[in-house]
């Protein structure tokens, strides 16, 4: 199996060829970017060669502990500076689209944390923005690279399951909310926030829905006003399924967090390890069976990365690739524009109460 595994293990290996390495300056200074962009950008060997935050004095504070050379004043002052390939927008979403525009402008490749617009139509214009500009822009669903979930998208890629049947996706956590004062008064909070990554995920495994139905609960007295419980069925054009839940106020202690992929020839099981503990976590598990490549039963692949902080390298690590080759990152903007509309499809059922009906058909490959 272990010669089975190799062509997989190639495909999430999480390495920047150094012909692709630019300089990359940072917009926030918050906890993620502390704690999981800089630290994945330094185990990658990329250069930072500045950051700006609103609060400067947090700015300095993150440049001097990951030792970034510039804190600018100002966001111009980043834009202006010739050293500047790509910008890294990590700020809560409502500032995203304005930055977004003046670093396009400035003619900077962009990644931008997810999600970088609640509106589809903004989504599209960013979109189109970027692709007249010639700038390579991505938004940072870093969840296609995580190796547990890049390994299940390879071995899918390659056949072992047949033709996908359904995708499944539960998460039982507790999330402490109070950690980020911008979602308090977020009326869509949980699909927005968190769960966009699962469903874009079910995107780049299923394809673009035919119709979908969503649910939302929250818990009397939880600290933000939105949504905190989410349940997201799926229907495809060609008749297979998907559904995600999320819940974050597990009062149990028990987090879970599990996936499961079948086809018409296999399946694939695994858990997300970082919502075990999160946001420390632990590596996820893998397993699949397949007739096509005749596993003889259930065998596990050994994922040795993990979502925080590892996936970060590959997100930049595309953007960087998309500049060398003219490749399109696996999560780029033009692509992302689906993940949005498919999160509005989402709210609209929720509001609603009905299914909510797409007119796209096509599968993703």
């Amino acid at each position: 199996m272990i010669d089975l595994f190799q062509g997989v293990s190639d495909y999430c290996r999480l390495v920047v060829p150094e012909a692709h390495k630019l300089p990359i300056a940072v917009v926030g200074a918050g906890g993620i970017v502390d704690g999981q962009h800089l630290p994945a950008y330094k185990l990658a060997g990329l250069e930072v060669v500045g950051i700006t935050d609103v609060n400067l004095d947090r700015a300095r504070e993150v440049a001097a502990r990951h030792g970034i050379p510039c804190v600018y004043p100002r966001l111009d002052e980043l834009l202006a500076d010739e050293r500047v390939r790509v910008v890294d927008i990590a700020v809560p979403v409502a500032y995203q689209p304005p930055i977004f525009r003046a670093a396009v402008a400035a003619g900077k490749n962009i990644l931008a944390q997810k999600p970088f617009t609640t509106e589809p139509e903004t989504a599209r214009e960013l979109a189109a923005l970027a692709s007249e500009a010639g700038v390579v822009a991505a938004v940072n669903q870093q969840l296609r690279f995580d190796e547990g979930i890049a390994a299940a998208h390879r071995m899918v890629e390659l056949g072992w399951l047949g033709e996908l049947t359904t995708f499944t996706l539960s998460v039982n956590a507790f999330t402490d909310w109070t950690q980020w004062n911008w979602a308090q008064a977020m009326e869509r909070l949980e699909i927005m926030v968190h769960s966009i990554h699962y469903h874009d995920t079910v995107r780049w495994f299923m394809g673009e829905p035919s119709s979908v139905y969503a649910v939302a609960g929250r818990v009397p007295g939880q600290f933000p006003v939105g949504e905190t419980r989410t349940t997201s069925s799926y229907r495809f054009p060609d008749g297979s399924s998907a559904l995600v839940y999320a819940n974050h106020m597990n009062p149990g202690g028990d987090n879970t967090a599990e996936f499961r992929i079948e086809g018409t020839r296999g399946a694939i099981r695994g858990t997300l390890g970082l919502m075990y503990d999160y946001p420390d976590g632990r590596p996820d598990t893998l397993e699949v069976t397949s007739t096509v490549v005749g596993t003889d039963g259930w065998v596990p692949y050994p994922v040795t990365q993990r979502w925080f902080p590892h996936a970060f390298i590959g997100t930049m690590g595309s953007v960087l690739e998309g500049i060398a080759t003219g490749s399109s990152p696996r999560s780029a903007v033009n692509d992302n524009v689906k993940t949005v509309e498919l999160v509005a499809a989402l709210y609209r059922s929720m509001e609603s109460n009905e299914v909510v009906h797409l007119e796209r058909t096509s599968r993703v490959e």
